[in-house]
């Protein structure tokens, strides 16, 4: 989901000029807006000398400024790596990289933060963009090897470092892996450090992108940082149909937004009665069958039947539950309908387009006069003047 024409030059872009950070979002994923970048620190302090850098497919580290360079959102950065160096694309600087990562638990004396070597030369740029290129023909050669080992996984990506020392295979799959073999030919074949990581199915949707039934890009791939577990009630609670092709996304898991509106729907829930609680009345037993979350309505059908449903509020239901545990007679459920009819409005159409009837342009229109009749017409009318 990245467009090439904001690929950098000596730390500027050369597509939309907008700093590093793309004009229409599509080629910087989990892309950050710093609202702290136009306020200045008290005198005194010193500004927090941590910036959070992005490398391919949104991935995030922190890194300590030592040499205290002068960065900002955008600069192309050679960071420190495990062997040799990499290169990254600041995302984030100044006061806002203490709130991350104090949201993320990663502390300032951690060893796990490296720090940052320099701005990339041309010359960090060019082999930088020398191996990403490679990486889609050694991923196709890897899956050809892989599939050749007859091996139950998929290699979904290819990462490499920024000096090309070591390239990260990325892979999913359902059970353990014994790709001892797998790593001995990779290194054979691509001359290089080999490291294997595997990643669940959610992860790999976000590093691959994708656009949504929505119509817009995955949440996973633009903001999504943590992934929650959705499982299948929080489509029962929304009054969702259990289809498993409309319910899942393009990882093949349930759709990460199911949980999005879901706390205001249990919210809502809480005025309605059970589901399974059944209507005791003179007339017979009533069984819910239907619900409607946004105008509070019930729809009950007697045992026996089943065809016949009515239809009655939230507090109506309440209220015979209420009688039924204080043993108080109950006549039926038509009742409670009569009065939910006398209350209902009908809805009085009005004609707020200002058209006539639909058949206005059916009728054909009469035929002007033409050549002699019309001389003749004009002929037989009076003068003005007489």
């Amino acid at each position: 989901m990245a467009c090439s024409s904001c690929s950098t030059k000596d730390g500027q872009p050369k597509g939309c000029k907008n700093n590093g950070t793309c004009g229409t979002d599509s080629c910087n994923k989990l892309s950050v807006f710093d609202w702290l970048s136009n306020m200045s620190l008290p005198q005194g302090v010193e500004a927090f000398n941590f910036v959070e850098v992005r490398f391919k497919n949104g991935r995030k580290h922190f890194f300590r400024n030592t040499e205290n360079l002068s960065l900002s959102m955008g600069d192309v950065v050679a960071t420190e790596a495990s062997p040799g160096h990499d290169v990254g694309m600041v995302s984030l600087a100044g006061e806002l990289v203490r709130v991350q990562m104090k949201k993320k638990k990663v502390a300032p004396d951690s060893e796990e933060v490296l720090k940052i070597y320099r701005k990339a030369t041309q010359k960090d740029i060019d082999v930088w963009e020398e191996y990403r290129n490679r990486e889609e023909a050694i991923k196709k050669r890897a899956r050809e090897i892989a599939i050749r080992l007859k091996l139950s996984m998929k290699i979904s990506d290819v990462e490499f470092q920024g000096d090309g020392s070591k390239a990260t295979f990325y892979y999913t799959a359902d059970d353990r892996v014994d790709f001892r073999q797998l790593i001995k030919e990779f290194a054979r074949e691509f001359n290089t450090r080999i490291e294997m990581r595997q990643i669940g199915l959610r992860q790999e949707a976000s590093r691959l992108g994708g656009i949504g039934s929505c119509g817009r890009e995955l949440c996973c791939s633009t903001w999504l940082t943590d992934f929650r577990s959705v499982s299948t009630s929080a489509a029962r609670y929304q009054q969702l149909s259990l289809n498993p092709q409309k319910l899942a996304g393009q990882c093949g898991k349930l759709k990460c937004c199911l949980n999005y509106e879901l706390d205001t729907y249990l919210e809502a829930l809480k005025a309605f009665p059970r589901t399974d609680t059944k209507l005791y009345t003179k007339k017979g037993t009533a069984v819910c069958q239907k619900i409607d979350i946004f105008q509070g309505f019930l729809w009950y059908a007697y045992e026996g039947e089943w065809m016949n449903w009515y239809k009655i509020t939230a507090q109506q239901a309440n209220k015979i539950i209420q009688s039924n545990k204080n043993k108080e007679d109950v006549a039926s459920l038509e009742e409670f309908e009569v009065q939910l009819i006398e209350t209902e409005k009908q809805p009085d159409f009005n004609n707020v387009v200002g058209q006539d009837s639909l058949t206005r342009f059916d009728k054909p229109k009469g035929k002007k006069p033409r050549g002699k009749n019309r001389k003749k017409k004009r002929k037989g009318k009076p003068s003005k003047n007489a």
